[in-house]
């Protein structure tokens, strides 16, 4: 949702949930031309696969439990804690337990709207 007059807050009811992989569905929670807030649900086994854009990355881990790569480092990351994908580095996760991401990128994800 790009932010107007009307829709400078984020409601419960203002979430459409789409699925974009297996065991995993996203809502854009908020965006404009340098930042967007994304919303990530996994199921336990679900994958986002390795992938590298343009757009800086910075991801919190909401709930959950996710294998993370960035670059050539993996680790396991839980509620609390994130990580930071620099402009054009690999990076990706494995959900272990079921959970939800919190994306933040910049500039916004035009491809995602």
């Amino acid at each position: 949702m790009a932010a107007s007059a009307d829709q400078h807050f984020l409601t419960n009811e203002t979430q459409q949930w789409e699925t974009v992989g297996e065991g995993v569905r996203r809502t854009i929670l908020a965006y404009g031309p340098d930042l967007m807030l994304v919303k990530v649900a996994f199921e336990s086994g679900a994958v986002g696969a390795p992938h590298r854009h343009v757009h800086a990355q910075i991801t919190y881990v909401e709930s959950g439990v996710f294998r993370c790569l960035v670059g050539e480092e993996e680790r396991v990351l839980r509620a609390g804690e994130g990580f930071q994908a620099p402009s054009n580095v690999w990076h990706g996760v494995v959900c272990e337990e079921a959970g939800v991401l919190l994306d933040s990128f910049s500039p916004m994800r035009e491809d995602f709207v």
